[in-house]
């Protein structure tokens, strides 16, 4: 995770928690945590680079509705961010 800025992490997340988000669902939900509005422009490339880094699955919903999904290789670099985390924040 060393390698994804703190927005695309956040949105690694953001996916994590919802059942297979729209970009539209996602975009709202990282709107809610920043406090502002995110422009499109900035989202999609973001999620572009987190599925062609195979930490997200996108999938059709429909002709127009993508959806975003973790992967295996997303939930395990999830888990050692929080193992790191974790080892700052219990001292």
């Amino acid at each position: 995770m060393d390698d994804l800025t703190g927005f695309q992490r956040d949105l690694l997340y953001v996916i994590a928690g919802e059942e297979q988000p729209s970009g539209q669902d996602v975009k709202v939900e990282i709107e809610k945590y920043y406090s502002s509005e995110i422009n499109y422009g900035r989202l999609y490339p973001n999620l572009e680079t987190v599925v062609n880094k195979e930490l997200v699955e996108k999938g059709q919903l429909d002709s127009r509705t993508n959806y975003y999904d973790t992967t295996g290789k997303s939930k395990e670099v999830m888990e050692e961010r929080q193992e790191w985390e974790e080892q700052y924040l219990s001292s």
